[in-house]
């Protein structure tokens, strides 16, 4: 199966497709608690609707497409490949222990811009974009705003969980080896 501009995806997980020609559920997943938690509602919209839910994560060389493309390393692509498939399958993990149940999903890795893929993917009107994003932002994310103008399907914004400011402090200051503390 090809991506976009002819790029092939790593392997997907498939559902049946779409029930009765309804479109499909496509979630951008980064592995961020945002993310996650639109993941989650994602799983929920899909399987209300009885629709295929697309979780897809983008991914790019870290030193960037241009710089790769002077020093093309197949090995090196294939490595960041399938970091960002690990961290689809723990996201998937995190949330449903697995698969999500009652729902058909495929699981989708592209070598894109976040924006690029989910507005690749999302191009049927009936089709419907979950994003995550952080609460308290004065103004959308890049992706996000460059998703809504690249898109006709509606996108439904989930915010991720709010953390307690003291817990995020404490969280802060802690170490390794305050986390080896838990098992004795």
């Amino acid at each position: 199966m090809e991506g976009l501009g002819g790029i092939p995806m790593a392997g997907t997980e498939s559902g049946r497709g779409p029930v009765g020609g309804r479109g499909r559920v496509i979630v951008g997943v980064s592995g961020s608690l945002a993310s996650l938690a639109a993941l989650r509602v994602a799983a929920e919209e899909a399987r209300r609707g009885h629709r295929v839910l697309v979780a897809v994560i983008a991914w790019e060389p870290p030193e960037g497409e241009k710089l790769y493309l002077r020093h093309p390393d197949r090995e090196w692509a294939g490595h960041w490949q399938a970091e960002a498939r690990a961290r689809l399958d723990r996201a998937f993990d995190e949330v449903f222990g697995g698969a999500p149940p009652g729902v058909d999903s495929e699981r989708r890795v592209i070598r894109a811009r976040p924006a690029s893929a989910l507005s690749g993917l999302a191009t049927r009107p009936d089709d419907l974009l979950v994003l995550g994003t952080r609460p308290g932002r004065r103004r959308p994310p890049r992706t996000h705003r460059q998703a809504r103008s690249r898109t006709t399907c509606p996108i439904l914004t989930v915010p991720s969980p709010s953390i307690p400011k003291g817990l995020r402090r404490a969280l802060r200051r802690m170490r390794v080896e305050d986390f080896g503390l838990v098992g004795e």
